[in-house]
Parts: structure tokens; C-alpha cells; sequence
């Protein structure tokens, strides 16, 4: 798209707002989160009862399990979504909303090296995602505050621009990837700060209104005949003759293939549904602030252009804007307490440091949601039995990612062949002392990650 120009995909309909708190049996202590403010309602579905059957049963009615439901309905096969909760009430529904067609670390040259073939359709997949969610949005009209204008890493330190120049940008250009490099006197102006050195940039990229994403999606998959129950979370699972058999609280449903989509909440909402898979994921836990709308003066001079925004440092720096002017930012806290107090403390001040045009930066919302993060920053596909698949890990990029693969995860349900999938299978492998480490290691890896930030710049 030509440089600077604003691509937006939002309905007339898109500003009809309603205050939607989160349950009180949220896993992680949150305040409203923006989304839930804002958004429109959408439709509410009946919990499971009694005993069902259906072709395709999926676990968890977030952006992988609703995207997977909608190209299996309009394929034609019987489909139903047990969600724990509501649509949208775990990670789909709290991130940012960034869409980021790049992975955090693992870049082109590894994953082909690492899973051969397998790993170059995936490295395909993932360059395109952005622009297939973008895709989806329009063809079926849903109402998510979409805007495709583009996603650029902005570099924290000269050497990691060096590296961004050299490494990243050189593979993602080389796979194909509508990617540019962008030196620091254009980044300047595009972002309204010199505070970062140069970066790059992938121009599918753009930021949605996730949980309106979210909402959109079970509609469409509803109208194409998928059917969706809330309030039923799927207590066990298993293979039961030559399909699976789920039971719920007050139900149970037989299907020939199953597609556990739980992600980071996969040990959350019920522990026994698959202890070796939640413990193959570190749930941690992600701030998300949004700040006042912007007057009209500020808002010319910061991110002018409406990019998506995420940089190079290990202590994540990110920020976009939403429908109403406001900031959407974030950031992460070693230990919890106090939590929404510090962590709006440390972001103004951060924004401030980024923007000092931004005088006085006023933070009206944070929430927290549960990032899934792998050992190797890499996200994990699994077959769980004869038409059984999951997959687990998002990393902090499970927005772009997560949309697309419903459409691969459909297509292995309907029997394509492991070698024409574009993810490459891996065991189940839990972390050993699991419960050790997620009590330990979160804040001694947010501090070895803000060390290097700090010696970098140095």
C-alpha cells in the first residue's frame, strides 16, 4: 500500500459501545479491560446439555477455534465450540490487537532449518497471515476496528538496527515478505519520536479491536451453521471408538475429530483437561493499558500514520491506537502487587520518555491476560490421536497467527496430508518443576531481559 496512507476496515455500525465486565472467576486479577467497554455485545449461546454428536468438536471459542469453526462450516461439516467461559474471554479477547506477521524471535532461516519443508510452509504461512486475516475481515464483514496500516519493529540501540538490517529483514525479504528496512531519519518522522534507531517494517501488518474480532468471528461461524456453547467448559476429554468423546458439566458430545484450541487457559479453567499440554506452555501474565483519547494535536504527531508499533527490547515497548484516539500500550511487571497502580505508573512514564510531546500521559484502563510462551519462543503443533490436533504457544503473536491457522487446522480435519499442512508436528514435551518455574521464572527472565536493554544502550 503507498507509503503513509491509512487502510481502514471499520462498519458504519463499528462505535456502538457497552460496558461488558469480565466474571469473577477470572484466573488473573484484571480491572475492565478497554475491549470489554467498548465493544459491541455480541450474541450469547446456551451451555451444552444433555448428549450431542457432531463431525468436529473444538475447545475454546477464541481466535483458533472460531476461525477453524467458520471454514468448517462453510465446508460443510457439522461443527460445535465448547468455551469455558465466553467467546473471547481468554487471551483472544484481552491482547492488544496487534497484527504482526513475523513470530518474536524464531526468524526464517531457523524454522526452515530446524523443520525442513515442513518448516518452509510454515515460515509462508506465517509472512501471509496478516494479510489473510485482513482478508477475512473484509470477505465476511466483520466489525473490528480493523486497520491495515502496517506493523514496524523500531529498533531500541544502533546495534540492533545493525542486526535487524543484516538478519531479520534480509530473511523475511528473502521468504517473499512485503517487508521494508527503514532508516532512523524516516522513522523519526513516521513515529513522531527519535527515540529508536532505525527499524523495519512488514506493510500487511495493522491492529484490530480483538475481542470484537473475536465476537465477529462466532458470528459468522454461526450463520454458516457452526454452533457454539458457553459456560461449558470440556472437563475430559477422549478417544472413544473412532472418534472422541468430550464431556462437559452438564453434557456430553461424540464427534470423529476434535481440535483442542485452549492455548495459554489450557490448565486455567480446568486443570485435569490436559495436564501434559498445559505444562508444555508458561502462562504469563501481560499487561494491557489504554490511555484518554489524544487531542487532535498530539495525535498528528504521535504515530501519525496509525502503525502498528512493537520494538526490539526484551522489556517489549508497544503501542497503537484504537477507534477513539486512545493509546493502546502495555508492559510487564516482575511481581504482582500493587499491580494496576505500578504498572499505569511506569507506562505514563514511559510514554513520556518515548513521546515528550505527550506532556502528561493519563492511563483510563489496564487489564491483564495470559501470554503462552514455549521454551523456545516457538509455538507447538501436536496430533493428539487418530484426527486429534492442538496447537499451543503463541508467544506474544497470536493474533495474525492464530486466524490463519484455523484454516489449516480445517483442512487437517478434513484429512489433507501431513506433508501439504503448513505447520510442523512435534511431541507433547512438559516442562520439568513446571509449577516451580512459573512461580520463578517470570521475574527473574523480565529482569535478565531488562539488563540487556539497559547494557545495550550503554
Amino acid at each position: 500500500m503507498p507509503e503513509g496512507t491509512a487502510q481502514a476496515i471499520i462498519p458504519d455500525n463499528a462505535l456502538q459501545f457497552r460496558n461488558d465486565t469480565h466474571r469473577k472467576t477470572d484466573p488473573v486479577p484484571t480491572q475492565t479491560s478497554l475491549w470489554r467497554a467498548f465493544t459491541p455485545v455480541g450474541a450469547t449461546y446456551d451451555p451444552l446439555s444433555g448428549d450431542a454428536e457432531t463431525d468436529v468438536t473444538i475447545l475454546g471459542a477464541g481466535f483458533t477455534g472460531l476461525s477453524t469453526a467458520l471454514h468448517l462450516a462453510k465446508a460443510g461439516t457439522t461443527v460445535t465450540v465448547l468455551e469455558a467461559e465466553d467467546v473471547g474471554y481468554g487471551a483472544s479477547g484481552r491482547n492488544n490487537g496487534q497484527v504482526i506477521p513475523v513470530l518474536t524471535r524464531a526468524d526464517p532461516d531457523a524454522l526452515c532449518a530446524r523443520f525442513g519443508e515442513a518448516g518452509e510452509r510454515f515460515v509462508k504461512l506465517i509472512g501471509s497471515s496478516a494479510a489473510y486475516l485482513f482478508d477475512l475481515v473484509r470477505e465476511h464483514g466483520l466489525n473490528c476496528e480493523a486497520e491495515q496500516n502496517g506493523w514496524i519493529q523500531p529498533a531500541h540501540t544502533p546495534g540492533r538496527f545493525k542486526a535487524i538490517s543484516e538478519n531479520r529483514f534480509r530473511q523475511w525479504e528473502k521468504h517473499g515478505a512485503e517487508v521494508e528496512l527503514i532508516d532512523k531519519s524516516e522513522l523519526d518522522r513516521r513515529i513522531g519520536t527519535n527515540f529508536f534507531f532505525g527499524g523495519f517494517g512488514n506493510r500487511t501488518g495493522g491492529h484490530i479491536n480483538p475481542l470484537a474480532l473475536t465476537r465477529e468471528l462466532a458470528r459468522a461461524a454461526v450463520e454458516n451453521g457452526a454452533v457454539i456453547h458457553e459456560k461449558s467448559p470440556a472437563l475430559s476429554y477422549g478417544q472413544e471408538g473412532d472418534g472422541w468423546r468430550v464431556t462437559t458439566p452438564d453434557g456430553t458430545i461424540r464427534s470423529r475429530a476434535l481440535v483442542v484450541a485452549t492455548n495459554a487457559y489450557t490448565g486455567e479453567l480446568a486443570p485435569g483437561l490436559a495436564p501434559r499440554l498445559a505444562r508444555s506452555v508458561m502462562p504469563v501474565t501481560s499487561w494491557q493499558l489504554a490511555t484518554a483519547p489524544l487531542s487532535d494535536n498530539v495525535r498528528s504527531t504521535v504515530v501519525p500514520d496509525r502503525q502498528a508499533i512493537s520494538d526490539t527490547h526484551g522489556d517489549l515497548h508497544f503501542f497503537r491506537y484504537d477507534a477513539r484516539n486512545r493509546l493502546i500500550t502495555g508492559g510487564a511487571l516482575a511481581m504482582p502487587f500493587n499491580g494496576h497502580q505500578r504498572i499505569r505508573a511506569r507506562i505514563a512514564k514511559r510514554l513520556q520518555r518515548i513521546f515528550p510531546q505527550y506532556v502528561e500521559p493519563e492511563i483510563e484502563y489496564s487489564w491483564t491476560g495470559y501470554v503462552g510462551a514455549t521454551r523456545d519462543h516457538t509455538p507447538h503443533f501436536h496430533r493428539l490421536g487418530p484426527n486429534g490436533w492442538t496447537w499451543i504457544g503463541c508467544n506474544g503473536r497470536g493474533v495474525a497467527l492464530s486466524v490463519t491457522l484455523g484454516g489449516e487446522l480445517a483442512k487437517a480435519v478434513m484429512g489433507a496430508e501431513e506433508q501439504d499442512l503448513a505447520f510442523p508436528l512435534t511431541e507433547i514435551e512438559p516442562l520439568p518443576m513446571h509449577k516451580f518455574l512459573r512461580l520463578t521464572s517470570r521475574p527473574f527472565t523480565l529482569s535478565l531481559y531488562r539488563y540487556r536493554d539497559w547494557r545495550e544502550m550503554g
